[in-house]
């Protein structure tokens, strides 16, 4: 983008930058008319996040002996980055043998600066991440895992909050007082769930794990919604080549946090190896599927299912930590995950949808205007405005998922 004009990635007219709102406009109405395709997609990454995020914090539980952690978590959470790493080059590798004739390569080292510089504010969501990958740990010294992952829907309220003030999402009241509902089934479930008698940094255990759970829900949010903005703001970017950017930021951080641990501690906290076990190295697997599922979620899907589909993965972490570990399923979780599962519906309930409104009376929509709510989606997704008057005809259209 220059001087506020970007190139249409289609027929590459020069178009003036869109604003928030228009985007947050265009994507509202593309939603409610997803293909389906992209329903499968959406199903696919559902199923897929509800396996990986409940058995997260069983792994995680799992790997501490007699209560603490034989590792390091920042040496987990680099091994992860760089499990994604490879992981992105290889699909980038096969994705590139599948171009077609006239595409412009991938693998070249114009394409690769251009997209370097395009894609630079990726390294922001990969600094919070790896804050929030370090609390993941942390929080596991003070909660049961199934207390973990309800705390961690908390981040749907402020993810919510956050595309309202920074993409200018729009919510309706119906989805407004769903997420107050789904406050309301967390908070049923922490009902006298803090253990006692330990403390954290000098500072009563209540008092710790209030910072950190504040921390744990405010951070990740905001690197999700910044990641969602990043990857598509640069929709045509290849998602395999965002990713090694995301990844291989990710990557710098937490090794940059190891010789942090080196400086503290010694040299001899270099090993990176030190203390695994098998959990581990699962955990590690899993993280690295959870972060590549989660950046597909982030630019063909959004936020708000991501957070969702992880709050469905709580029944499954409860249920399975009862059986592993013997952990009792409390009759608050038994309401608190049902006020959820209720929210969940009403949030997504086609009578909750936010209808575009002017002088007070709904507009009604033909044929034509639900055919520009379309292009302008494909067009918000290659950065055009959906006011300009530049139009795709049918047949230079582009698909909006990969084919």
């Amino acid at each position: 983008m220059k001087n506020g004009m970007i190139e249409c990635s289609v027929c590459h007219s020069k178009l003036v930058s869109p604003s928030a709102k228009t985007v947050s406009r265009a994507y509202d109405r593309h939603k409610s008319r997803i293909s389906s395709k992209q329903r499968v997609l959406n199903v696919f990454l559902v199923v897929g996040d509800c396996v990986l995020v409940g058995f997260q914090p069983i792994l995680v539980y799992m790997s501490k002996v007699d209560g603490k952690f034989n590792f390091s978590p920042i040496s987990v959470n680099f091994l992860t980055e760089v499990t994604k790493v490879f992981f992105a080059i290889i699909m980038l590798l096969l994705q590139a043998r599948h171009q077609k004739v006239g595409e412009k390569p991938l693998l070249s080292i114009s394409t690769f600066v251009q997209a370097a510089r395009s894609n630079v504010l990726l390294a922001v969501p990969a600094l919070l991440y790896a804050i929030n990958n370090y609390l993941k740990f942390i929080m596991q010294l003070y909660f049961n895992p199934a207390t973990v992952k309800m705390l961690s829907n908390l981040k749907v309220l402020v993810i919510a909050l956050l595309l309202k003030v920074i993409m200018k999402r729009r919510f309706s009241v119906i989805q407004w007082e769903a997420l107050a509902l789904l406050l309301i089934g967390i908070s049923v479930n922490q009902l006298r769930s803090l253990p006692e008698g330990t403390t954290a940094l000098g500072l009563p255990v209540t008092m710790g794990a209030y910072i950190y759970t504040l921390i744990f829900v405010t951070v990740p949010s905001l690197a999700s919604v910044y990641n969602e903005y990043a990857l598509k703001s640069q929709y045509d970017t290849s998602i395999y080549l965002q990713n090694l950017f995301l990844y291989g930021y990710g990557a710098i951080f937490n090794f940059l946090g190891i010789l942090g641990t080196v400086v503290i501690k010694g040299p001899s906290s270099f090993d990176i190896l030190q203390g695994h076990s098998k959990a581990t190295m699962l955990l590690i697997a899993n993280n690295a599927a959870q972060g590549i599922l989660s950046s597909f979620f982030f630019k063909y899907a959004d936020t708000i299912l991501k957070k969702y589909s992880s709050t469905v993965a709580t029944i499954f972490t409860g249920i399975a930590s009862a059986v592993l570990f013997g952990h009792t399923l409390t009759m608050n979780f038994v309401i608190g995950i049902s006020i959820v599962f209720i929210s969940m519906h009403q949030f997504f309930s086609p009578l909750s949808k936010v209808r575009d409104e002017q002088n007070g009376v709904v507009e009604l929509h033909d044929v034509h205007d639900r055919q520009r709510s379309k292009e302008s989606f494909i067009n918000m997704a290659a950065g055009a405005n959906e006011e300009a008057s530049h139009r795709v005809v049918h047949d230079e259209r582009q698909p909006l998922l990969p084919s």
